[in-house]
């Protein structure tokens, strides 16, 4: 048995904690129900807050409870172990919430020298805002205290120097980083201790870090984004990341989109738990956090998460938008994923009113929107000096696509192609094949259905083929 006053370390009777010093508690700690059995002196010494209840009760023995301390049961005791003497262990996962709790218990230099809070700050600064993984760990941590972990300024440190590693050499994440200006050799290699490395700064093109990044919760990626943001890399660099990152919490975009290649791309070699993800939550934020920006590859990204969006029901105002979006860029979306389901209660198959109202976006934009460049986000985006016709092309092979839907009705087709106008169209080839098909599936429209729709074709506009085909056409006439 250990002598009287000599601090041992701290054992568990049921769901209370007592100290091994062989002396009678004169003070209980309730943090969350747990009750900690504990001694003044030791806590007076080291914790401003808990000296000032002390000097604001009259009682020799009484209880303080800490409803809101950050990090629960599980911090205080290192909190209290660290007031004994006993050794704790700082490490990236648990330095932010010890760090809150040093300054919710005021344990500064005034309250004993080297205490808690200027450990934690001191190995915070020193170790984590200097290593790539620390820094990831230490945000991860952070989810459940995030306003005082803000309030100290911690999570803004990470994120600039998460920022600021991403235009780095990632085999210089173990070193203590430093601003590289003054640490290059005549030749562009970095110096380290005056020793010529090889190493150099990377191309902000990397894109290694997408994997790391993911892990992080949506506000905490989405202040990240924005740190980068304001460090000038560009949008198209970015956009991958967020298109990385929502193609991991949203499955049904990854389901639809698996032609597309994603590697799983990572720096870190350490032990990461996905984030807890609201989807709806995501898509929203993901919508505004996007740049307004113009690519096939990333149009058909729009196009992905506008499918998502409609399943999860998302706020109205998300779903215009990216119906806008994609409206703005029309010209360079592609058949397939243009055909959206209609997950609502319609008849139909596929929502027709979602792309009506993307041509009706796509004919009042003024063009201001800018593609990517370069093209490194989209190598499959070349420029096109005629749009308006390959939208024109584009929505006559998306009618063609959903005219054998029984439950479409003529006046869904009608308003399809009258969408556009007359000039879009230099053949009627692809208006005539669509209304061909369309009324093999639909025999029993009347003679006047028919008239109308086919009024919408100028038959002076087709080729000599579809011509001669029309020729021996009995449902499609004039």
């Amino acid at each position: 048995m250990a002598p009287a006053g000599k601090v041992t370390g701290f054992h568990k009777e049921g769901s209370d904690w007592f100290c091994n010093a062989g002396l009678p508690s004169d003070i209980t700690v309730v943090v969350n129900d747990i009750k900690f059995h504990l001694h003044k002196f030791p806590l007076v010494s080291k914790c401003g807050k808990i000296a000032r209840i002390c000097e604001e009760s009259s009682e020799k023995a009484f209880i303080a409870a800490f409803e809101d301390f950050p990090g629960g049961p599980d911090t205080f005791l290192i909190a209290a172990k660290f007031c004994y003497g006993l050794r704790v262990e700082l490490t990236p996962r648990n330095i932010v919430i010890v760090y809150c709790a040093a300054d919710y218990l005021q344990m500064t230099d005034e309250y004993g020298e080297d205490n808690l809070l200027s450990k934690s700050e001191n190995f915070f600064h020193k170790n984590v805002l200097h290593n790539w993984k620390d820094c990831i760990l230490a945000l991860q941590s952070s989810d459940l205290i995030i306003a005082r972990a803000e309030k100290l300024q911690i999570i803004s440190k990470c994120l600039s120097a998460l920022s600021m590693m991403v235009c780095t050499d990632p085999s210089l994440f173990g070193w203590p980083l430093m601003m590289y200006g003054s640490l290059l050799s005549p030749g562009g290699s970095i110096l380290w201790n005056g020793i010529n490395t090889g190493a150099r700064i990377q191309s902000v093109e990397s894109d290694w870090w997408f994997e790391d990044i993911s892990y992080l919760s949506v506000g905490l990626f989405v202040g990240l984004i924005n740190k980068m943001e304001t460090r000038g890399i560009r949008p198209e660099i970015l956009v991958g990341a967020i298109m990385y990152y929502a193609r991991k919490y949203l499955p049904g975009l990854s389901r639809w989109q698996s032609g597309q290649s994603w590697k799983t791309r990572t720096f870190a070699s350490f032990s990461l738990t996905p984030a807890v993800v609201d989807q709806k939550v995501l898509l929203e934020t993901i919508e505004k956090l996007i740049p307004e920006k113009k690519g096939k590859s990333f149009c058909r990204f729009l196009l992905g998460l506008l499918r998502v969006a409609l399943i999860l029901g998302v706020s109205q105002m998300c779903k215009d938008s990216l119906e806008r979006r994609v409206g703005m860029q029309l010209e360079v979306a592609t058949l397939d994923s243009l055909l959206i389901p209609a997950y609502s209660d319609s008849d139909t198959l596929y929502n027709v009113d979602c792309v009506e109202r993307m041509i009706h976006h796509f004919m009042s934009s003024e063009s201001t929107i800018t593609s990517f460049s370069p093209a490194s986000l989209d190598p499959e985006t070349s420029p096109s000096s005629e749009p308006l016709r390959n939208v024109a092309k584009l929505i006559d092979n998306y009618i063609a696509e959903v005219a054998s839907d029984i439950n479409l009705k003529p006046g869904k087709i009608r308003s399809l192609a009258e969408a556009l106008p007359e000039s879009s169209r230099p053949l009627h080839d692809g208006l005539y094949r669509a209304l061909d098909i369309y009324f093999k599936a639909h025999p029993w429209l009347s003679e006047k259905e028919k008239e109308e729709l086919c009024s919408i074709i100028d038959y002076q506009k087709l080729s000599i083929d579809a011509c001669s085909h029309a020729s021996q056409n009995a449902k499609v006439t004039t």
